[in-house]
């Protein structure tokens, strides 16, 4: 069993790791373990030592040892001497601000229920490896009840973490704050990985040593945002991608988040993730619920790419569709980067067609075939066929993709609204604004209400008409702005707050709904590129578009980043056409798909313009890819050489079959270098015992080998090489590795 309990202490065990807590003094439930595995046979009285500090705040004048401000707690209140940042706050009806929630009891339960509006891990009742904790609390005087979730993973070395109110009672009260999830460490001594970026920048990695205070990443553009992804981890100092231990979180919300890292005077770090406090008020009536998102927990010992793969098969077992995460996903080809909004059936069948001789298997039709959208200034919200640059409609189109044996696909961006569009001259209402202020455009574009269920039934219809009349294979759905000026009109004064919240969860129900309907359309999410990959948003979409940045240079810290928390085959990676047209960069046709490999490859460039060479070069790489489609999709990513190190000049990965008998090596160098030093590459993940050849490698080497000595690198080029007019920047080279 991964929950046992003993008296009123909880032993929550995963395959490699322990999480102990147990009822405190006051009734609250206390925070004392969280690391590698202690077993079944735990001293607990030992955490429960209390010793005397002068100054400070004590639970009673009878009990001067306990002071909570010296406690490690598991879902902290303030106002009872912790001045600490709390995980929860609730306005009484009196105004008071006070809580005093007291142990009930608990109840387990074998697998783990989804959650009911939100998105959420979940495995069958029949799953002995997985179990669920419920430890209930009651706040007598306002009777309200706080039930702090747990369910354990034990094969995936990751517990799930949420907490439901219940107001029990008879007045409403307001909750100010609602964290998904708190802990407490003993000490301060890590380093806080964060990843943050802006648009065609997401996901970049960073990291820096906690000091007394608090340090933060939110968002409040009520997306999970490219600026600040819903994940940090806490890093002992000398921890690698290969050695140390690490913590990792990560919040299954798209929203507006928090999540923060206090260190107290103690050296006692506090480790908060949740909903931000900032713009959220929720308005608890008598007799409802509020539930908020699930945090992921993981330990891991050997890493930051043991915490990615801890992470990578929790998403891949227990969070991601299962109808489509085992499914191969289809090479694409986007229509965006070659025609823009410029495009009639003629042009886009002369792609399609091209694209059919290449191997490709799915063309995606995006932004500008709707309404009167020839430019980004209108149409948003009227999803009905632009007949004027598709005459036979949208069926015609799809027929005519679907018979030449490709499936079909289609841009929409439900969330948006034109004020050049025929929705809002009918339903101004429906948009997010404040009545009498100045309208803050972006994009040309304002943003939808999904309060309300009129938005969502209406948009429901015109999604699900567009799926039926092409027989949809697959929609990008996207989002290209963040909300200004907060506010609907069909919420009441007191409720404004919620409003952030509630429209996630409107988008929720929106995917919910389509996915349901049609269970056989993939969808991948997109916000500006990656400005919402989230794990909330693969509960639906089991892709996402990874960056607008499709530049291969670029793509190395992006899909660096991003491999932290999320599989290969969540990440949306295309070969576009050069110069870039995000930052104007020349690679090669090889470079730009030798990044690419390493995720869903796509195509987004005008095909059909291609020299016959440069058709050719792409018809091996499709192959090379569908050979090798399962493992560069399915196999486990290993992070090898960081662009991040020194002068990120080389970066290095792989990707390892589940049986180890296959593997394939990346290694990128962005500028040749005069008179280089003799470099190796080493590999990770391989079966130390097997023999294996690498492509390109004269005999056989032993995994021992190539993990501990690696293989040489020729230098790029020969000194007094016959090769003088070509260039060796931004280079690309793979590793093909086979068992014998």
């Amino acid at each position: 069993m991964s929950i046992t309990v003993t008296g009123h202490d909880f032993n929550l065990q995963t395959m490699h790791t322990s999480y102990l807590m147990g009822v405190l003094e006051n009734g609250e439930i206390g925070q004392y373990y969280y690391g590698p595995r202690l077993g079944d046979e735990v001293n607990f009285a030992d955490f429960r030592h209390r010793e005397f500090r002068s100054i400070t705040p004590t639970l009673t004048a009878e009990q001067p040892e306990v002071t909570l401000s010296m406690i490690k707690q598991e879902y902290p209140s303030y106002g009872h001497g912790d001045f600490r940042y709390p995980a929860y706050q609730v306005t009484y009806d009196n105004g008071a601000r006070i809580s005093e929630f007291a142990y009930q009891d608990y109840d387990i339960i074998d697998g783990k229920p989804k959650l009911g509006t939100l998105p959420s891990a979940s495995a069958d009742v029949d799953d002995k490896h997985v179990q669920t904790l419920r430890i209930h609390l009651l706040e007598r005087q306002s009777g309200l009840q706080m039930t702090l979730n747990y369910s354990v993973f034990e094969d995936e070395d990751v517990i799930v973490r949420s907490t439901t109110f219940e107001n029990k009672g008879t007045s409403t009260v307001k909750l100010d704050a609602a964290l998904s999830a708190s802990v407490d460490f003993s000490d301060d001594q890590y380093d806080m990985i964060q990843l943050s970026g802006a648009w065609a920048r997401e996901r970049h990695l960073y990291r820096r040593p906690l000091t007394r205070g608090v340090q933060a990443i939110s968002s409040t553009r009520d997306a999970s945002s490219a600026q600040q992804s819903p994940f940090l981890a806490l890093a002992r100092k000398q921890t690698t991608d290969q050695n140390g231990d690490v913590y990792g979180f990560n919040l299954v919300y798209s929203g507006n988040f928090l999540a923060q890292v206090e260190v107290d005077s103690y050296n006692v770090t506090r480790m908060t993730m949740g909903i931000n406090p900032f713009e959220f008020g929720w308005q608890l009536k008598a007799h409802t619920q509020f539930q908020t998102p699930e945090v992921m927990m993981t330990f891991a010992s050997d890493g930051l790419n043991g915490m990615s793969h801890q992470f990578q098969r929790f998403l891949t077992n227990h969070l991601i569709s299962k109808r489509w995460v085992k499914e191969p996903r289809p090479i694409l080809i986007n229509n965006w980067e070659a025609t823009y909004f410029d495009f009639n059936e003629q042009k886009l069948l002369a792609i399609a067609k091209s694209a059919k001789s290449l191997g490709i298997e799915l063309f995606v039709l995006d932004d500008g075939w709707f309404g009167k959208r020839n430019d980004d200034k209108t149409s948003l919200g009227d999803w009905q066929v632009n007949l004027a640059k598709l005459p036979n409609g949208l069926s015609g189109l799809a027929n005519k993709i679907h018979d030449l044996g490709l499936q079909f696909g289609l841009w929409f961006e439900p969330e948006m609204i034109s004020k050049e569009s025929k929705l809002y001259a009918a339903h101004p209402d429906w948009t997010i604004h404040v009545p009498d202020r100045r309208m803050t455009p972006a994009r040309n574009q304002f943003v939808l209400d999904f309060s309300r269920q009129e938005v969502i039934d209406y948009l429901f219809d015109q999604m699900a008409a567009a799926i039926r009349e092409t027989h949809l294979d697959y929609i990008k759905w996207d989002m290209n702005r963040h909300i200004t000026e907060m506010f609907s009109l069909a919420l009441s004064a007191d409720q404004q707050e919620e409003l952030p919240h509630r429209y996630i969860l409107g988008v929720y129900q929106l995917y919910e709904r389509l996915t349901s309907a049609f269970p056989d359309v993939l969808f991948e999410s997109c916000s500006s590129g990656g400005g919402r990959f989230d794990a909330g948003m693969l509960y639906y979409a089991p892709q996402t578009w990874t960056s607008d940045d499709t530049d291969a240079i670029e793509r190395l810290k992006i899909q660096w980043g991003t491999s932290m928390i999320y599989p290969l085959s969540t990440m949306g990676a295309h070969v576009s056409a050069v110069p870039n047209h995000q930052d104007r960069r020349v690679t090669s046709l090889a470079t730009r798909a030798a990044v690419a490999y390493f995720g869903v490859l796509g195509y987004e460039l005008d095909i059909s313009k291609m020299s016959p060479a440069e058709k050719a070069t792409v018809v091996d790489q499709i192959k090379f890819y569908k050979r090798y489609r399962l493992l560069f999709q399915q196999g486990t990513f290993i992070r090898l050489q960081s662009p991040y190190a020194g002068d990120g000049n080389v970066t290095s990965w792989m990707v390892v079959s589940d049986d180890q008998k296959t593997a394939i090596a990346g290694r990128y160098q962005v500028l040749a270098e005069p008179n280089p030093a003799y470099r190796r590459l080493k590999f990770a993940g391989l079966n130390p015992d097997f023999q294996y050849t690498v492509d390109g490698f004269e005999g056989e080497f032993s995994g021992r080998q190539l993990m501990n000595a690696g293989i040489f690198i020729p230098e790029l080029f020969a000194e007094r090489g016959d090769n003088r007019d070509q260039t060796f920047d931004f280079h690309a080279d793979l590793y093909v590795v086979h068992a014998k």
